[in-house]
């Protein structure tokens, strides 16, 4: 009797192994796993909630892109024509230094790259993100907050500066419902 106790404990053990084995990564419709980051910057804490919502749903890792030198109150005053931010959107060649931490984006299938609107695009942070690694093979998915902007235009530029990337359609992800960024996440995996 002791025999098949140790059995069937033992075959509920693998199955509830395995199980949480499947429920830990994401597959495609072929099967394959499929391992993601979301990498982000947010300059006030927007973006970043986005970015930890699909994180979270996509059992993503999470990476801030973070400015070697951080962003004051008055940095980001866009009605002030030589503040930091303004100076930096007005320069198309801008590069904001950031900070190195994350080596490389070999290991990941799908990358969501966020950010706020600024002045209709993306900062040029995301410039610098983007230039810093090796997307080769790799879809790259836009995300954006905006208080009044669509992600249309950030997302043409970022297609039109770095062509060669897989990009897949954007979304702007203002106060979107769960169950919407659930569904948009599970169509990019496809």
């Amino acid at each position: 009797m002791k025999i098949k106790s140790f059995t069937i404990i033992a075959v509920a053990a693998m199955l509830l192994l395995g199980l949480s084995a499947c429920s830990q990564s994401k597959g495609n419709s072929n099967g394959k796993k499929v391992k993601t980051l979301v990498a982000y910057f947010s300059a006030t804490g927007t973006t970043e909630k986005v970015a930890k919502q699909i994180a979270d749903l996509a059992g993503a890792d999470l990476y801030q892109i973070t400015p070697v030198q951080p962003y004051t109150e008055a940095d980001l005053d866009w009605h002030v024509e030589t503040s930091r931010s303004s100076l930096e959107m007005k320069d198309k060649s801008s590069r904001p230094e950031i900070k190195k931490d994350l080596k490389s984006v070999a290991e990941y299938d799908i990358i969501y790259v966020g950010f706020p609107i600024w002045w209709y695009t993306a900062p040029t942070i995301i410039n610098t993100f983007m230039e810093s690694m090796d997307f080769n093979g790799k879809t790259v998915i836009p995300f954006a907050t905006s208080g009044e902007s669509t992600i249309d235009k950030a997302a043409g530029d970022l297609q039109e500066a770095y062509p060669k990337v897989n990009w897949k359609e954007g979304r702007l992800l203002n106060l979107t419902p769960e169950e919407d960024i659930k569904a948009w996440i599970e169509s990019n995996i496809k």
